[in-house]
């Protein structure tokens, strides 16, 4: 069950507040800063920190090269300076 569109705007990981990824067919959501996955269980996005799984440099490796391929934006722009997780800043979000 894909999340709402509106919900995925607001959604930040609940340890730095920053943007995450979703990974729809993968029901997660990534933090590339933390390198840290939470899972959606039932369309419901499961942001608690102790049950998020951290993974390797590969599957990082690997998250990332999804998110670019299948022009993935984040849940929401990052505010200020220096504030963008990986690849870089969202855009068309008017």
């Amino acid at each position: 069950m894909p999340l709402d569109p509106q919900l995925l705007e607001i959604l930040a990981c609940p340890q730095d507040k920053g943007p995450l990824y979703y990974l729809a067919d993968e029901d997660a959501l990534y933090n590339p800063r933390l390198k840290c996955r939470y899972a959606v269980r039932e369309g419901i996005p499961v942001l608690l920190a102790g049950e998020s799984d951290k993974v390797a440099d590969g599957e990082h490796a690997r998250i990332m090269a999804k998110v670019e391929a299948q022009g993935l934006q984040p849940t929401f722009a990052p505010a200020g300076p220096g504030a963008g997780g990986e690849p870089g800043p969202a855009t068309g979000r008017d």
